[in-house]
C-alpha cells in the first residue's frame, strides 16, 4: 500500500481510486445526488480541490468570473439553479486552457457538443440553450451546497461515471487511505475467491437473522 504519512494533498493520487472504493471511508451525506452527471459519456474519472462558486438565480457571472481565479488542478463546484445554462462551449474551453480539471454544476449548461469535442469533463443535471445574466456577484470559494452535499474550498472532488464524493480536506489522507486499501483488496482477489468470501459472510448473516430457508 502506498505510503501517505509524508505526502502532501497534492501529490496523493485521489484518482487512482474509484469513488466506489471511497464508500468505505465516507459516509453516504459525502455523495453527491445522481442527478449530477456526466455530461457526455466516456468521461475519465477526475480528482482535484474544489474551488467553490454560487452563481444566483438565473446568473452565472461569478463562474465566469472563476475559470480566471482557479488554480490548474483545481475542478470548479457549482451551485446555482437549473433555469439557464452557467456555461457554454468558450466558458469550458478556457477553463481548460487554464488547467481547470473540471466543472461539477449542481446546474445546467449549453454547447455539450463543443465540450464533448474538447472532452472537457463536465458533471451538471442537464443542458439547456438559454444562458443565464452577468448581474449579481457573491463570494467565492465560500461553502456551497452541490447535489446535496455541502461543499468547501479546498474538499477533495472525485467524480466519475459511478459518482461524485466530496472528501472533507482534514479527512482526505484517511479517506484515500482506506480507500486505495478497499481498491487493493478487492483487484488482488479472484471472483472465485470473492464468491466464496461473500457466501459466507450472507449465509451468516441470515443466520444470525433467524432466516432458515
Amino acid at each position: 500500500m502506498q505510503n501517505t504519512q509524508n505526502m502532501q494533498l497534492n501529490e496523493i493520487p485521489f484518482d487512482a481510486v474509484s469513488p466506489c472504493e471511497y464508500a468505505d471511508a465516507l459516509p453516504r451525506t459525502q455523495f453527491m445526488d445522481y442527478v449530477i452527471k456526466p455530461l457526455w459519456q466516456g468521461i475519465k474519472r477526475i480528482a482535484g480541490p474544489a474551488f467553490t462558486v454560487k452563481c444566483e438565480s438565473g446568473d452565472h457571472l461569478m463562474l465566469h468570473a472563476a475559470i480566471y481565479r482557479a488554480r490548474p488542478g483545481d475542478i470548479i463546484v457549482v451551485e446555482a439553479d437549473d433555469q439557464f445554462a452557467v456555461a457554454g462551449g468558450n466558458v469550458c474551453a478556457i477553463a481548460q486552457t487554464r488547467g481547470v480539471k473540471g466543472f461539477v454544476i449542481d446546474g445546467v449548461i449549453r454547447d455539450i457538443a463543443e465540450t464533448r469535442e474538447n472532452k472537457f469533463p463536465v458533471f451538471a443535471r442537464g443542458v439547456i440553450p438559454k444562458p443565464g445574466a452577468k448581474k449579481c456577484i457573491s463570494p467565492l470559494n465560500q461553502p456551497i451546497t452541490c447535489g446535496g452535499v455541502t461543499v468547501n474550498a479546498g474538499d477533495i472532488i472525485v467524480a466519475d461515471e459511478e459518482g461524485i464524493a466530496v472528501i472533507p480536506q482534514e479527512q482526505a489522507i484517511q479517506a484515500f487511505d482506506i480507500a486505495k486499501a478497499r481498491g487493493d483488496k478487492d483487484a488482488a482477489m479472484s471472483l472465485e475467491e470473492w464468491q466464496a468470501q461473500h457466501s459466507e459472510k450472507v449465509e451468516s448473516i441470515l443466520k444470525e437473522l433467524g432466516f432458515n430457508d
